[in-house]
């Protein structure tokens, strides 16, 4: 694992209980505040507006806290995730290291350099 992607992480508390995780659902008004604190679109793209479509919330699954706002393509992706911060580290680690330039050096799908 490329040694980048441990500054990334970070520990996952216990779980509360289901009935705490129903209260924590925001208001109208934390939910505007949270939408123009994130300047009015998605946390992770920044493309979505939640113009057509509101903006999901997004919550922690292990602790059931309220994380942010994302589009529906953004949730999904951490939903694919599971909330794996070593496959988000990797993510970044593969956009910034891309393995293949170790491996065959720089070059295009076409062949070209």
């Amino acid at each position: 694992m490329d040694p980048q992607v441990g500054r990334f992480l970070r520990p996952v508390p216990a779980a509360p209980p289901a009935t705490e995780n129903a209260r924590r659902r925001p208001s109208s008004e934390q939910y505007e505040a949270l939408y123009e604190a994130q300047g009015g679109c998605c946390y992770i793209c920044q493309r979505a507006k939640g113009i057509s479509k509101k903006l999901s919330v997004d919550h922690d699954h292990a602790t059931g806290y309220v994380r942010g706002l994302l589009c529906a393509t953004c949730n999904k992706i951490l939903g694919h995730l599971r909330d794996d911060d070593y496959a988000a580290a990797r993510i970044v680690s593969y956009l910034v290291y891309p393995p293949a330039f170790k491996t065959i050096g720089k070059v295009k799908p076409d062949g070209t350099d």
